[in-house]
């Protein structure tokens, strides 16, 4: 059974940074494409970004362009999100999401297993 978890939420001032994992275990890892959505206060699920089984390819949502990255380490069935010049509206609980058959998706539906989700606050 593949179980994702994640870990590294927490509060932080604007401005700050934090690095969220998650670890994969009960499936071959390195098959799984990737991805981080969120859920703010009173919002819907959103897609922040994605990464390929490989690695080679990454996609992001336009509000987190050039302050986030997604990343992965096969070896140790992780995937990160790096989160820098954190704003308070990236306050969320942030989730990962993987599936052996799609990948590089935004919509939540095609991704078949997901982590419980990590807080992150970012205080102004």
């Amino acid at each position: 059974q593949v179980q994702l978890v994640e870990s590294g939420g927490g509060l932080v001032q604007a401005g700050g940074s934090l690095r969220l994992s998650c670890v994969v275990t009960g499936g071959t890892f390195s098959r799984y494409g990737m991805a981080w959505f969120r859920q703010g206060p009173g919002k819907g699920r959103e897609f922040v970004a994605a990464i390929s089984p490989s690695g080679s390819s990454e996609s992001y949502t336009d509000s987190v362009k050039g302050r986030f990255t997604i990343s992965r380490d096969n070896a140790k069935n992780t995937v990160y999100l790096q989160m820098n010049s954190l704003k308070p509206e990236d306050t969320a609980v942030y989730s990962c999401a993987g599936d052996r058959w799609n990948y590089m998706k935004i919509q939540s539906q095609w991704y078949g297993y997901w982590g419980p989700g990590t807080q992150v606050t970012v205080s102004s």
